[in-house]
């Protein structure tokens, strides 16, 4: 039995990682999904991949720090799909790094605004719609750095994402009552692009590994099924929760 069947979700950061794979595992779980990034070739190619497995999907290319883009997002899931139930507000960067006072004030504002603010954006226009729905589940990614880990050089970074969680867990109370969920997933390593980019040597890849208690990082589609957790009747009494999906980084001491 699909467990997103008759669902509408919006999945941003779905052009590649974990918003890639999500996607792809909604469709075969029924969900109708909008899928959003920056890039229109990447994303037109993920729905020709869905709709040849039998699913259904659609795309809108843009930024989300546009607050009009994060209203077109919620736009055309009503138009095309009749309404929205699951917001996976997952698109994001490490943005500027580097000792906290080399940080400059516009790489600090970027980063915010990337992590932070589209994750305000995306909830703005994504809940009077589940609203209209009767309830629905919003899911934000997050990350344990600056929740459980400090790292050095990631000062924007960990403050953006840890705002995230207190976004979280104001909206789950405000919102719990009319049925809206609201809850974060914390990745830990993750075999994406981003990540290959900041691990690219085996000695770092070695090290990110061993941060982990399981000794290796995660697949996105790994991932991807603790979202669909969130997203489905699996979780209808989860909410305002940062939940660790970091294979043990957090307490991770060897």
């Amino acid at each position: 039995m699909q467990q997103l069947s008759n669902k509408v979700a919006i999945i941003t950061g779905a052009s590649s990682g974990i918003g890639y794979a999500t996607s792809r595992l909604f469709a075969r779980e029924g969900a109708k999904v909008v899928v959003a990034a920056r890039r229109q070739a990447e994303l037109d190619a993920l729905v020709g991949e869905i709709e040849e497995s039998g699913g259904e999907a659609v795309a809108l290319a843009g930024d989300v720090k546009d607050e009009t883009f994060a209203k077109a997002l919620v736009e055309m899931a009503i138009g095309r799909f009749g309404g929205l139930d699951v917001g996976f507000n997952n698109a994001g960067s490490m943005g500027e790094m580097g000792p906290t006072p080399d940080v400059s004030l516009s790489g600090w504002k970027d980063t915010i605004e990337t992590n932070l603010t589209s994750a305000f954006l995306g909830a703005k226009y994504q809940t009077p719609a589940m609203l209209g729905r009767g309830g629905g589940s919003l899911i934000f990614t997050s990350s344990f750095v600056g929740y459980t880990v400090g790292m050095p050089g990631t000062a924007a970074y960990a403050a953006a994402k840890a705002g995230v969680i207190g976004l979280v867990k104001a909206m789950a109370v405000e919102f719990g009552p009319k049925a809206i969920r609201v809850n974060a997933i914390l990745p830990g390593g993750t075999d994406t692009p981003a990540a290959r980019g900041f691990a690219d040597t085996e000695d770092k890849q070695a090290f990110v590994k061993g941060m982990h208690a399981l000794k290796r990082i995660a697949t996105p589609e790994e991932i991807a099924q603790t979202v669909l957790y969130l997203a489905s009747d699996a979780s209808t009494f989860t909410t305002g929760t940062a939940l660790l999906v970091d294979g043990g980084v957090s307490i991770n001491k060897t």
